[in-house]
């Protein structure tokens, strides 16, 4: 468990040993974590924002191109999501019949619906910035009635547009020495900002069930 820990808090270097001993091979391994992160339920807990900003600092350090894995990281969140969505659609019976379903957290779900309530479809490409939520809101859309169409759209344009915000953040900002050498702090700070929403939601409906 420590190991994992200081695997997140210091991609940077990780992915630079990683980028030494696998070579080519890293687009690869960088594309499966990504697509598993978005695409398989049970892994809400792969690293999303942190690994595609630290990539980007390895990318404008000249380690890894720019082009190609900004490709490789949009095509695998469209995918993962994609997945994610056929899952859902399903597993939809079981979903709705509110059976337990072995490996998949029922408050994650819940949460993911009230998401859904407040910004309806918009929160495939919101979800893209929430940390857990962005895994189980494809899954839930699949459960949903959101027609496949509109949902590739929302999908596509929320995976183009995190994974430009999160690689490009970490190209221009990321070899900057303060960010360079405080980059457990930095990441620790992007964790704390995507959940952000998730906090005011629940105090919001907290103050509301209160009122009432």
């Amino acid at each position: 468990m420590s190991s994992l820990i200081d695997i997140f808090l210091h991609l940077d270097k990780h992915l630079n040993l990683y980028m030494n001993e696998y070579g080519i091979y890293i687009y690869l391994i960088l594309f499966i974590i990504v697509f598993c992160e978005t695409g398989l339920v049970i892994m809400p807990f792969l690293p999303g924002d942190s690994l595609i900003f630290a990539t980007g600092a390895l990318a404008a350090a000249g380690s890894i191109k720019l082009v190609p894995i900004y490709l490789i990281f949009c095509l695998a969140a469209i995918l993962g999501d994609t997945v994610n969505y056929s899952i859902g659609h399903f597993l939809r019976d079981k979903v709705s019949a509110r059976e337990n379903i072995r490996f998949i957290k029922k408050e994650y779900l819940d949460r993911t619906t009230e998401f859904f309530d407040k910004h309806g479809s918009s929160t495939i490409i919101l979800a893209r910035f929430v940390p857990i939520i962005r895994t189980f809101a494809p899954f839930v859309a699949g459960v949903g009635t959101m027609p496949y169409r509109k949902f590739l759209s929302y999908n596509a344009i929320g995976g183009i547009l995190w994974v430009s915000i999160a690689l490009f953040a970490g190209f221009f900002f990321g070899n900057i020495p303060i960010v360079k050498n405080n980059f457990s702090i930095v990441v620790l700070g992007i964790v704390v900002v995507s959940l952000l929403p998730i906090v005011f939601t629940y105090i919001k409906n907290k103050m509301a069930d209160k009122n009432i």
